[in-house]
């Protein structure tokens, strides 16, 4: 298993895997989760660490990195972790998470934040087990994505100590 940074290379491919790693939330998502121009948001914003397995993308993690304020310990954030779901259950996530948060040390960061929509209740206790923590909540932003029922996101945080 081999982790890399995305290159505009990777574009469709990564489309496809987060979309289809993400229809598990097709039950309360009108769309798709990202389309090319969502994601070509997430690139100017942040990074993409994948996973590649035999020559293929089982799996992608989004990492925005700090940006300095004074006198602020520095938080980076993590999203859209996507596994191929036929390679679920492998060790895949817990890979590119453990990649995001040394990515994010490296870059200066001490926290690493996160946000799982409470429709999928599986995954804070999941997140938990990470080390991460619940800080609160705040709204889904359903002009991003339209959604078919109320929902909202839940806050985690994880402390990731510096050098």
């Amino acid at each position: 298993m081999q982790i890399r940074t995305a290159t505009e290379a990777d574009f469709e491919p990564l489309m496809r895997l987060i979309n289809t790693a993400f229809q598990v939330e097709n039950f309360f998502k009108a769309e798709d989760r990202v389309n090319p121009e969502m994601l070509r948001d997430y690139f100017e914003q942040g990074t993409f660490l994948l996973l590649e397995m035999d020559g293929a993308l089982a799996g992608s993690i989004f990492v925005e990195l700090p940006k300095p304020e004074a006198g602020q310990p520095q938080r980076a954030y993590f999203g859209i972790l996507s596994v191929d779901p036929t390679r679920q259950k492998a060790g895949i996530g817990r890979r590119l998470i453990a990649a995001a948060e040394e990515f994010a040390r490296e870059s200066g960061a001490w926290f690493m934040d996160i946000t799982v929509v409470n429709l999928r209740t599986e995954l804070p206790p999941l997140y938990e087990k990470f080390g991460y923590r619940i800080t609160g909540t705040k709204p889904f932003p359903d002009a991003q994505m339209p959604i078919t029922q109320p929902c909202h996101f839940i806050c985690m945080t994880k402390e990731l100590g510096h050098r």
